[in-house]
């Protein structure tokens, strides 16, 4: 009988994604990981590391250890795996732009530990597409950084056969607003135009290219609709095995599987009521487990607290146990698919496959995914995406419990003291860092080093995989800064489009609405003034590329009469006061969520006071604790707003307050 238990099915492989600080304290958290039952690493590298910077570059500032482990050189790759077995290892880096830098950095400390590297198994992630859409740690312009994944794709293939050279991510494209079919079709489009790049390079031959297709994973996001998200599975695979099939001739079934790993959605994680995302977590887990012809390979849990700041230790233990419960305590994994033959699951993965592939088609026809990232239709289907979810939860359609609705709550001992419910990277962290770095760049030999770089630049000017040359660099003691500038000085920089001038009016402004009072009072305040239209800018100082919440005030202001200054991400404090000033703006409002506020917010404060602007009130935005909300506020930022402040239209009609007390205008009632 197919309803009667059998053995148990292997359970996908446990994670926590997890680094911090040094790579000394991200080492002892993964071992003590390990002793309590994970299976896998899933390895978060700081924002410097992961966009191309050492730690002493400017930009670098206040970025140091806060979201990752800074790994610099080689010595950082060492001591972040020191007594950890990686030929028995399954590791996963959320590594993007600088991916071909951090697999070699593994694969020598690898062959520093004996290891076999064909042996070698793990992920890195390697999907710059979604960079440019949705997370901000892009370095290069989209055919360089599509020629470094393609080398990195044949070389794997080649060289370590079970690595897992690309993780096509459509993750973050939830994350910054997508639909289930722009999740899928973003993502197919991805794969598409990587495996067209790889099969047209040469570099594999003919009879290898389902090895190739074999190694393609993707990393997908599991949101609380579970249902839906559940069939958004399914449909992926459909779709996968039609595309490696007949766009490709993949023949053998194996090779077409849609293999694919899972972080549950840490959007939907509230700061109020915290302890709701507990069941949030839970139910976006069985979405990516209950069904076994869906099942993900790997799964990874945020921890209840992500929402307030960077959960401890215990917090990821939980998150931990939640996976083992699931696995070893229920009979989940007795049975086939429990889905199968079911008419409400079958209708609903079929209109997620039409409507997918119609998208893909339309992609297709721009020239593919990388035309349509330069042309910047796929970021403003996003920021337009995004969009419409805030003004449904704003509207009350759409319901988030403890945020919306039900809003009412005991009080939470969980929270009870916010300064110990989440950890903090202490300060002095930095400092230490930026040391041992110069420590390590006066104790290499120069000569090799310098000799490697000169290598990779020529290699990056002609045609040859640009692997070798990176493993040579990360041999001599290159550092992670110079490896990127090298490659910096073929490929140049680029900065991807915002979407916000391409997004449409995001809030219909209903007569006796909120936006149009607010929109009454700007064009008030503006005529007080004199001045023409009020004038926000909107700055993203630093690395933060999460770049959603700017783009969603920026786009909610526009649409409230202002005039908007929103030049994209990664900028330095100079840069956004010389902007403020030279636009002559009435606000300044800084959107960070690295946690570098307490660095960089007090110096955009004194580069304004020493530019004579200190009138022009500073807004902050970010996951920002409220003890450093407080010390924000006495350094002299006007307002600070954090996740549980979700009324966009409510934040803009607070930032014309704050341009009215700066200017010694007397208070204007919203009326609704």
């Amino acid at each position: 009988m197919s309803g009667t238990p059998r053995p148990k099915d292997r359970p996908w492989l446990m994670r926590t994604y997890a680094g911090h600080s040094t790579a000394e304290a991200s080492n002892e958290l993964y071992r003590r990981n390990l002793a309590k039952g994970q299976t896998g690493l899933s390895v978060a590298f700081d924002l410097p590391t992961q966009t191309g910077y050492d730690p002493d570059h400017i930009l670098a500032r206040g970025e140091v250890g806060r979201v990752g482990v800074p790994v610099s050189h080689l010595g950082d790759m060492r001591r972040l795996f020191q007594e950890i077995p990686l030929e028995r290892m399954n590791t996963s880096m959320t590594i993007n732009a600088t991916a071909m830098w951090l697999l070699a950095l593994y694969q020598v400390v690898a062959e520093e530990h004996g290891a076999d590297i064909a042996k070698l198994q793990g992920t890195t992630q390697n999907d710059i597409v979604k960079e440019y859409l949705s997370r901000g740690t892009h370095v290069f312009p989209p055919g360089p950084s599509l020629r470094l994944t393609t080398d990195m794709i044949a070389y794997t293939v080649n060289h370590i056969p079970k690595w897992n050279p690309i993780n096509i991510c459509s993750y973050h494209l939830q994350e910054a607003g997508a639909t289930p079919v722009q999740e899928i079709a973003f993502a197919m489009s991805t794969a598409v135009a990587v495996l067209d790049a790889v099969f047209a390079s040469g570099q594999v031959p003919e009879d290898r290219k389902g090895d190739v297709v074999a190694r393609i994973s993707f990393f997908v996001n599991a949101g609380v609709r579970f249902i839906e998200e559940m069939c958004k599975m399914r449909a992926f695979g459909r779709i996968w095995d039609r595309i490696t099939r007949e766009r490709y001739g993949i023949e053998n079934p194996k090779h077409r599987r849609f293999r694919y790993g899972v972080q549950v959605n840490s959007l939907g994680l509230t700061e109020a009521q915290p302890e709701n995302n507990i069941q949030r977590i839970v139910l976006e887990m069985l979405a990516v487990t209950l069904s076994k012809d869906a099942r993900a390979r790997a799964v990874q849990l945020p921890a209840w607290n992500e929402a307030l700041g960077l959960p401890r230790p215990w917090d990821q233990q939980w998150s931990l146990r939640i996976q083992q419960v699931l696995a070893h305590e229920s009979d989940l994994l007795e049975y086939d698919d429990v889905f199968e033959g079911s008419h409400v699951i079958e209708s609903k993965v079929a209109a997620l496959v039409e409507e997918a592939e119609a998208e893909i088609e339309r992609i297709q026809e721009m020239g593919g995914a990388m035309a349509a990232v330069e042309s910047g239709y796929l970021k403003a289907r996003l920021v337009a995406s995004h969009s419409e979810r805030r003004a449904r939860i704003e509207a009350g359609k759409e319901k988030i419990v403890g945020v919306n609705c039900y809003e009412s709550t005991e009080p939470n001992p969980l929270t009870a003291d916010l300064d110990t419910a989440i950890m903090t990277v202490d300060p002095e962290n930095e400092a230490r860092v930026v040391s041992a770095l110069h420590t390590w760049r006066e104790q290499r030999d120069e000569g090799p080093a310098q000799e490697a770089l000169g290598a990779l630049r020529k290699a990056a000017v002609g045609t040859d995989n640009l692997m070798e040359a990176t493993l040579r660099c990360a041999r001599a003691g290159v550092t992670t800064g110079e490896w990127a500038w090298a490659l910096r000085d073929v490929f140049g920089e680029y900065r991807a489009p915002t979407g916000v001038g391409g997004a449409p009016l995001s809030v219909a402004p209903e007569a006796g609405s909120l936006l149009v009072s607010v929109r009454e009072k700007v064009g008030k305040t503006a005529a007080e003034l004199g001045g023409g239209r009020l004038r926000l800018l909107v700055g993203k100082p630093g690395l933060d590329g999460h770049s959603n919440g700017a783009e969603q005030i920026a786009v909610r202001a526009r649409d409230a009469g202002f005039e908007v200054v929103y030049q994209g991400i990664r900028l330095t404090p100079e840069q956004i006061v010389s902007a403020a000033v030279a636009e002559d703006v009435h606000c300044v409002g800084l959107s960070i969520l690295s946690g570098s506020h307490a660095e960089l917010v007090p110096d955009v404060l004194e580069r304004m006071r020493t530019a004579g602007a200190q009138d022009i009130p500073v807004i902050v935005g970010g996951i920002i604790p409220s003890s450093d909300a407080a010390a924000l506020r006495a350094a002299g930022v006007a307002a600070v707003f954090t996740p549980k402040d979700f009324g966009i239209t409510e934040i803009i009609g607070r930032i014309v307050d704050e341009i009215r007390a700066a200017n010694t205008l007397p208070p204007l009632e919203v009326l609704v």
